[in-house]
């Protein structure tokens, strides 16, 4: 690889230099950040274009090493939810293509993250004449399949992303059930989508010693603990968490191994479990204490990911069953804590959890079957130390950002493979053609 290859990545609403866990911060700025990283340490130069949303925020932020931030004013200099953005996106596209023709700044290729993004990195593409690769994070139809009435997409969305498929020169997708949606869904071309999961950071994430993690958190020892991370959203249900909780409790699951059954809620829109700020709190507070559970809840709201890892340590499992979920990450940081993982059969979910090997994947929307497989990891502690074994080693073989950086890097180099081929026959094609001697010969 040529090590001065430079790549622009586009991502108008998740930046990496954005704190997790709040509105619309979240897998998608873990994935810029990482992967930027990790392709910088393979000898490319990144730079991320991403929407200024303050004007205390410097054009061009020094992020890691051959890492650059760069903030391009488009709309106001203020948050908007990414669903408000579509309408800026002609002036974030010319604003990308200004600061590059100012700074004359020849880039290899585009890497775009979401529609919005894929729609202005193609648009890029066409006019630099460079290759663009592509990652949804999530796609409108499936989407609106799950939220229906719910979906704030813009109505343009599924169109555009239709058109980004069709004029992408490689789609990533993270996971088999999206590679088939692109497929059958969008007509995207089976040949152009690769398969790169999405990854965990394993030096963050890693086990804790159980006592360790709980003295942290000033938990029993004695308890069994379920644990959520995760953004707190009713397309999350934990209120399908805490109504399995109840089940459990009224099944008499009290086990002479534990003194007690809790349920930590990690996660909203501040460091605070506020249900003014995190709405959705409000509603499992509320349910919590409709089914008599109120004392087991605990909500610690948004922490950061270098603490997250005392949470999932000090969990006998870790769960998460939404109804609908592109990909998910949390999963994969449960389980490269070394925990076992429940999850709903959705997504990406499907993929990452091996049931009955790593965890168990339940029917989304079905507490009684949670709830079966709670009791079962409540009363056979081994089970959950045996599968929270696998979740890592499946973690480490398959789920790092190295991995996903090599992969990546791979199909950059055959796209600009064939971006070098066919620049050369359009060069042989197009060269003037010399007319032979005719037959009679010269003089």
């Amino acid at each position: 690889m040529n090590t001065a290859t430079r790549i622009a990545f586009v991502s108008e609403h998740a930046s990496p230099v954005a704190l997790l866990g709040g509105t619309d911060a979240g897998g998608q700025n873990v994935y810029v950040d990482e992967v930027c990283r990790h392709l910088a340490a393979r000898g490319y130069l990144v730079d991320v274009f991403t929407r200024r949303d303050s004007p205390d925020v410097p054009e061009v932020i020094e992020w890691a090493p051959g890492v650059r931030v760069v903030n391009v004013t488009a709309g106001p200099l203020a948050y908007r939810t990414k669903d408000a953005l579509w309408p800026y996106m002609s002036t974030f596209r010319d604003a990308c293509l200004r600061f590059m023709e100012h700074h004359e700044l020849q880039y290899d290729l585009l890497h775009s993250n979401f529609w919005m993004s894929g729609w202005v990195a193609t648009e890029l593409g066409r006019n630099l004449n460079i290759p663009v690769t592509h990652i949804f994070h999530a796609l409108g139809m499936t989407k609106r399949r799950h939220q229906g009435g719910a979906d704030t997409s813009p109505p343009s969305r599924i169109a555009v992303e239709m058109q980004v498929a069709r004029d992408a020169d490689r789609l990533i997708a993270p996971c088999p059930s999206e590679q088939r949606e692109l497929v059958s869904d969008y007509r995207a071309q089976p040949a152009k989508i690769s398969l790169i999961p999405l990854a965990v950071n394993t030096k963050i994430f890693q086990p804790v010693p159980r006592v360790v993690a709980r003295q942290q958190l000033g938990l029993s020892d004695e308890d069994f603990v379920i644990v959520y991370v995760g953004r707190v959203l009713p397309r999350k249900d934990i209120r399908n968490i805490v109504r399995a909780l109840a089940l459990l409790l009224r099944r008499g699951a009290a086990s002479p191994l534990c003194s007690d059954i809790r349920l930590l809620v990690v996660g909203g829109e501040c460091s605070q479990p506020d249900p003014l700020v995190t709405p959705e709190i409000g509603e499992l507070q509320r349910l919590a204490a409709g089914l008599g559970v109120a004392e087991q809840v605990q909500c610690f709201g948004n922490r950061q990911q270098d603490s997250l890892r005392y949470f999932y340590s000090a969990g006998d499992v870790v769960v998460t069953t939404p109804w609908y979920e592109p990909f998910g990450l949390t999963p994969l940081e449960g389980m490269a804590c070394g925990r076992p993982v429940i999850g709903s059969a959705v997504g990406g979910i499907a993929y990452t959890i091996v049931d009955d090997e790593t965890g168990f994947l339940v029917p989304a929307r079905t507490p009684e079957a949670l709830t079966e497989r709670l009791y079962q990891l409540l009363q056979h502690p081994e089970l959950g130390t045996r599968m929270g074994r696998a979740a890592r080693q499946r973690v480490l073989r398959e789920f790092t950002w190295p991995l996903v950086a090599a992969r990546t890097s791979e199909l950059y180099e055959e796209l600009l493979a064939e971006q070098a081929l066919h620049s050369a026959l359009f060069n042989v094609y197009r060269s003037p053609v010399v007319d032979a001697p005719s037959a009679g010969g010269g003089e």
